[in-house]
């Protein structure tokens, strides 16, 4: 079983993804996963992809869909997998049906004043990686490793309004693209309240 998530930044299609994949065994792939992966790196298509994300801007079809190629070929992707983060824009949608079957989109709904308020509490493990909001945790260290959490440099009012902005001038139109394949669930709740339904809906296609 193949899955799209789709939903604005900050929607919280990562900590779904991770559900799902509890469950049901499938593989999560997250393009901004393998963008941090190779600009970690220093990679030259890691440092190209920076360039766009530190403005909020979309990454380049061509880049992202190198990357993706090369992943969903991966032998773990035989049962089925989630993408977090791909596709974008109609052109990347068109280019995955040649290369993917796609079971079912999920798309994530919630309203851009709550995605504003979850940018600017994000911190991040400067070791691990792991994400928490200031709504939820107080703390100034990780709770699984103990390093300090950080605030990333993207994770500002200007770069969040850039990024919905091109969310719903480009990847809005998707809903439409997707509209037979479609299932729509309010994001704006915790997240075993918005897993909920969509834990039952994927029980359902399996029968």
């Amino acid at each position: 079983m193949n899955i799209i998530l789709l939903g604005a930044p900050f929607s919280g299609k990562g900590t779904l993804a991770r559900q799902m994949v509890a469950d049901f065994g499938l593989t999560q792939i997250s393009t901004g996963d393998l963008f941090r992966e190779n600009i970690k790196n220093g990679t030259e298509i890691g440092l190209l992809a920076k360039s766009y994300m530190d403005k909020g801007q979309l990454v380049p079809d061509s880049v992202t869909i190198t990357m993706l190629k090369e992943r969903i070929s991966h032998d773990d992707c035989k049962k089925g997998f989630i993408l977090d983060g791909f596709p974008r824009t109609l052109g990347q949608a068109e280019e995955l049906e040649k290369i993917a079957k796609i079971d079912t989109v999920i798309q994530l709904d919630v309203s851009f004043d709550e995605i504003r308020r979850r940018c600017l509490g994000r911190r991040t493990c400067s070791k691990c990686g792991e994400i928490y909001n200031t709504s939820t945790y107080d703390k100034s260290t990780c709770k699984l490793c103990g390093s300090p959490l950080f605030q990333r440099d993207d994770d500002n009012l200007e770069t969040v309004n850039n990024r919905l902005e091109v969310y719903e001038n480009m990847t809005a139109p998707l809903i439409n693209f997707y509209a037979d394949r479609l299932f729509v669930v309010e994001g704006s709740e915790t997240p075993q309240q918005t897993y909920e339904p969509v834990k039952n809906f994927l029980k359902g296609l399996i029968k």
